[in-house]
């Protein structure tokens, strides 16, 4: 049976938690990572959501103006052929 003094303790000790902390750490990091992306995609998401309903109302209020534009025009050329 092997006697472990307490430096070589100390040593085997440090060498697992080193080998731990470098299965882990680049779990942890990656883990970070894709979290901060998909707070990032989900703020450009709801961007987008918000774009896209300001340009469909925008859109609805050029065909309102182009339609009443229609009108008015037609209403111009009729007051002045029946002049």
């Amino acid at each position: 049976m092997i006697k472990l003094n307490p430096k070589n303790a100390l040593l085997i000790v440090l060498g697992a938690m080193v080998i731990i902390l470098s299965l882990y750490l680049p779990k942890i990091y990656l883990r970070n990572n894709i979290y901060y992306v998909s707070r990032d995609i989900n703020v450009l998401h709801d961007n987008y959501i918000s774009l896209k309903e300001e340009n469909r109302f925008l859109q609805q209020q050029l065909e309102d103006m182009k339609f009443k534009n229609q009108i008015m025009d037609s209403l111009i050329i009729n007051n002045m052929s029946n002049k």
